[in-house]
């Protein structure tokens, strides 16, 4: 090894999901703005899923991208590999440092590891998992936090909380906050939301709008039991729309099935990436009321997109949303009261906007990166 040389880093992007989800907008933005900062920092070598090679090539100039085997995009397979292909690979690229970036990682790298953490909930909130999910998480961080050399959390509260439950060592944790992409989460223009109504089929009319993962730790159904209660005796309801994955709370089907048929509900699924801002920017209100996050992705997105966001108080969601959200607890009721207030305050949802717009500006994927070279930089050395 030359002394002096930045660290060569092997990043294992072969997580990434197709519909750049949480774990893709974080590799996406660490791999984008690493482009950008790590020509003296570090040398970056990616391997990623073959349908993200041309992505990644364009983003990162510099690098040497490595298609992963073909079978890896399933996850069994992923996993296996990860535990042989990747130290070998690790080994070919002569990296000085492998990052894991989704809560696993080789047990024997060859090579100092660094891994993300994503979040502790699966201790805090286990009773929002399913048991395998949480049997299997919990596994990971437990072995990650033991072999890795360095982990990366998005956030205090989960550092303190992995201290707190699980003994982690604080001085090998690190605490990256994610950034936005400020290009694609912007305030839109009167055109991008009436585009994103027309696509909805709300005309002209008012929306709350969530957007995430259908999993029970989001508390849709709370959300919409709560919504329904502060809009139901309006003369011009809002709509609420919940946008995203499917997910797997089966609750969300009996708290729709109790809406009022004079509501509107609409779940449109996944919505192009191109139409996120008018979406959020687009909403009276933006609702996540999270029974607690690891960073929280989501409200940091609307905020950039100056939607006014409600929120709960949960782990690291003040972290991000700090003065600039609304605050309300996981009940429905308590939902209910909050958001109605929000709804017929118009000055308050535009000083929130505004808050929260500015406040989104301090969180770079730029910031993010400096963070992790460093944490790298710490593990080889």
């Amino acid at each position: 090894m030359t002394a002096g040389r930045p660290p060569r880093v092997l990043i294992d992007a072969t997580s990434v999901p197709a519909d750049r989800g949480g774990v893709g907008r974080y590799v996406d933005g660490l791999l984008g703005a690493l482009g950008k900062v790590c020509g003296s920092g570090v040398e970056l070598a990616v391997v990623s899923l073959r349908t993200d090679l041309e992505r990644y090539t364009r983003m990162l100039p510099g690098a040497e991208i490595i298609p992963a085997p073909a079978a890896v995009a399933h996850r069994p397979a992923r996993l296996a590999w990860e535990q042989t292909g990747l130290p070998l690979l690790a080994q070919q690229v002569g990296a000085h440092v492998l990052h894991s970036p989704f809560y696993t990682c080789p047990l024997r790298a060859g090579c100092p590891v660094t891994v993300t953490v994503h979040d502790a909930t699966f201790f805090t909130e286990p009773e929002h998992y399913d048991k395998s999910r949480r049997t299997f998480f919990r596994s990971a961080i437990k072995t990650s936090l033991r072999r890795a050399d360095r982990v990366i959390v998005p956030s205090k509260a989960t550092r303190d909380e992995l201290i707190r439950l699980l003994d982690a060592d604080p001085t090998r944790i690190d605490v990256a906050y994610h950034g936005v992409d400020h290009a694609a989460f912007h305030a839109p223009s009167e055109e991008e939301k009436a585009r994103v109504r027309a696509r909805l089929g709300l005309g002209n009319s008012s929306y709350v709008a969530f957007l995430g993962a259908k999993e029970p730790r989001k508390n849709v159904p709370n959300l919409i039991r709560g919504w329904a209660r502060a809009v139901a005796d309006r003369v011009d309801p809002p709509a609420l729309v919940i946008a995203g994955g499917q997910g797997h709370d089966d609750d969300i089907d009996r708290a729709v099935a109790e809406v009022p048929s004079h509501l509107r509900l609409l779940r449109p699924g996944y919505l192009r990436y191109a139409d996120l801002p008018g979406f959020l920017g687009g909403a009276l209100v933006a609702a996540y009321p999270s029974y607690g996050e690891g960073f929280g992705l989501p409200i940091l997105e609307a905020m950039a997109c100056a939607a006014p966001v409600l929120t709960t108080p949960r782990l690291s969601l003040p972290e991000v949303g700090g003065d600039a959200v609304a605050y309300t607890s996981e009940d429905a009721e308590q939902i209910g009261t909050d958001l109605a207030a929000l709804l017929d305050d118009e000055q308050r949802r535009l000083s929130l906007a505004k808050a929260g717009f500015d406040r989104a500006k301090e969180f770079t994927w730029e910031s993010s990166a400096e963070v992790h070279i460093a944490a790298w930089s710490r593990a080889r050395s």
